[in-house]
C-alpha cells in the first residue's frame, strides 16, 4: 500500500504543478521576461564584444542620423515626382542639384551675415551678461528689494554675489564648450562628405527595405511584423517631418518679427530659435532668454516690451495655426510625458537625449502597444470590458481616431 500511496501523491504534485506552473500562461510569460532580463544582465557583463560596434556608429551615427532625417523630409517628394513619371533617379538628381543651388546661396550671401551676426554676438554676450548682472545688482539693492530680503534672509548681499558667481560660470562654461567643439570637426567634416552618398542610396532602394526585411521574418509573423515596422515608420516621419516644418516656421516668423522691431542680431537669434524648437515645449522659452537679454541690455526699456509682444504673436500661431496644421495629434503622447521624456533622456544622454528622446519614445510606445496586444490574446486574462471606473470623455474627433487605430492593429 505504501508504493501506491506515494505515486498517488507524486501523481497529485505533479497535477497541481503543471495545472499551475506549466501550463499556466501568466507564469510562461513571466519566466520568459526572466530569460530576457537575465539575457540583458550576461550582456552587460561582456560589453567588450560590442566595442566594434560602438567604433562603428561613433563614426557612422552622425552622418546615418543625418540621411535618416533628410530621407523622411525628401522621400515624399520624391515619391510625387515617380508618380508624376519622373524616373525615380532622375528625381533625386533634381533635388540634389536644388538644394546644392541652395547651399551655394547660403555660402555666398546668407552664411557671411550670419558669420558676422554670430562673431558680433558672441563677443559682446560676456559683456550684456555683465551690464544684465549690475542692473539685477542695483534692482536688488533698491529700498523695496533691500527691506523684502532682509526679512526673509537678512542677506541682500548672498543673492548679488551669487549671481555674480553662476553669471561667470556660465560664461567659463561657454567659453569651455566653444572650445571643444574643435575637437569634433573631423567627424563633422566626414559626415557632410558621407551623407549625401548614404542619402542618395537610401532614396533610391529605401523604399525596397520592408520587402527585404520581411523576407527574413517567420511567415506565420510578416502580417504582424509589417504592420508593427509601418506604423513605426509613421511615427518617425511624422514627428520629423513635422519638427522640421514647425521649425522652420518659429524661425520665420521670429525673424520678421525681429525685422519689424528692429532687434539687433535679429536673423541670428531667429535661426536659434527655429533650431532650438526642435526641442518640444522647452525649446522656445530656452531660445528666449538670449532674446530677452540682448533687447534689455542693448536697447532701450520699450524694446523689451516689442520682443514680448512678438513672443505672444509667435506663440499664438504656432499653437494655434501651425501646430495643429503640422503636427496634428498624430503621436498622441500627453504633453507630461513629453516634458518627462526630454528631461529624463537629456539627463541620461545629453543633447542627443533631449532631440531624439520623442522619436525614440514614440517607437518604443508603439512596441509595447502592439506587445501588451499580444499579451492579452495570450493569456486571456483581458477577455471582460468591465470597468467599474466612469468613463472619460472623448470627442467624436479623437473617438474615431482611436476606432480608426483598433482597426489597423486587428
Amino acid at each position: 500500500m505504501e508504493p501506491e500511496k506515494e505515486k498517488l501523491n507524486l501523481r497529485a504534485v505533479a497535477t497541481w504543478f503543471g495545472r499551475w506552473v506549466l501550463d499556466n500562461k501568466l507564469v510562461a510569460v513571466l519566466m520568459i521576461s526572466l530569460l530576457v532580463l537575465l539575457n540583458f544582465y550576461l550582456l552587460s557583463k561582456i560589453t567588450f564584444i560590442f566595442w566594434p560596434i560602438q567604433g562603428f556608429f561613433s563614426v557612422m551615427g552622425l552622418p546615418l542620423i543625418m540621411s535618416a532625417i533628410l530621407y523622411y523630409l525628401l522621400n515624399p517628394l520624391i515619391d510625387w515626382m515617380e508618380a508624376k513619371k519622373i524616373p525615380r533617379v532622375s528625381g533625386i538628381l533634381l533635388v540634389f542639384a536644388f538644394l546644392l543651388g541652395l547651399i551655394i546661396w547660403g555660402v555666398a550671401i546668407l552664411i557671411p551675415v550670419l558669420r558676422e551676426q554670430a562673431e558680433s554676438l558672441l563677443n559682446n554676450f560676456p559683456d550684456y551678461i555683465d551690464r544684465l548682472v549690475i542692473r539685477i545688482d542695483s534692482l536688488l539693492q533698491s529700498d523695496v528689494f533691500s527691506q523684502l530680503q532682509r526679512r526673509l534672509t537678512g542677506d541682500t548681499e548672498g543673492i548679488t554675489t551669487s549671481i555674480t558667481d553662476q553669471t561667470d560660470d556660465v560664461v567659463d562654461t561657454t567659453v569651455t564648450g566653444i572650445g571643444s567643439v574643435v575637437g569634433v570637426v573631423s567627424n563633422v567634416v566626414l559626415a557632410f562628405i558621407t551623407t549625401p552618398i548614404i542619402l542618395f542610396f537610401l532614396l533610391k532602394d529605401g523604399h525596397h527595405l520592408p520587402y527585404h526585411i520581411m523576407n527574413v521574418v517567420p511567415s506565420a509573423m510578416r502580417e504582424k511584423t509589417y504592420v508593427l515596422l509601418k506604423e513605426m515608420n509613421s511615427q518617425i516621419s511624422q514627428y520629423i517631418r513635422g519638427q522640421l516644418l514647425v521649425a522652420f516656421f518659429v524661425g520665420l516668423m521670429f525673424w520678421i518679427g525681429f525685422s519689424i522691431i528692429g532687434l539687433e542680431y535679429g536673423l541670428i537669434l531667429a535661426i536659434l530659435a527655429g533650431v532650438l524648437n526642435l526641442i518640444p515645449f522647452l525649446g522656445s522659452f530656452i531660445a528666449f532668454v538670449p532674446i530677452v537679454i540682448v533687447a534689455i541690455v542693448a536697447h532701450p526699456p520699450l524694446m523689451l516690451a516689442k520682443v514680448l509682444a512678438v513672443f505672444f504673436v509667435e506663440q499664438t500661431l504656432e499653437g494655434r495655426i501651425i501646430q495643429p496644421l503640422i503636427l496634428g495629434n498624430n503621436l498622441n503622447i500627453h504633453p507630461v510625458t513629453i516634458i518627462a521624456v526630454l528631461l529624463t533622456a537629456g539627463q541620461l544622454f545629453g543633447l542627443a537625449g533631449v532631440v531624439l528622446g520623442i522619436p525614440i519614445y514614440a517607437v518604443c510606445k508603439v512596441i509595447f502597444v502592439h506587445g501588451f496586444i499580444w499579451y492579452q490574446s495570450y493569456t486571456g486574462l483581458y477577455e471582460d470590458a468591465y470597468n467599474p471606473a466612469p468613463q472619460p470623455l472623448v470627442s467624436e474627433k479623437k473617438r474615431k481616431k482611436q476606432l480608426s487605430l483598433r482597426k489597423k492593429r486587428q
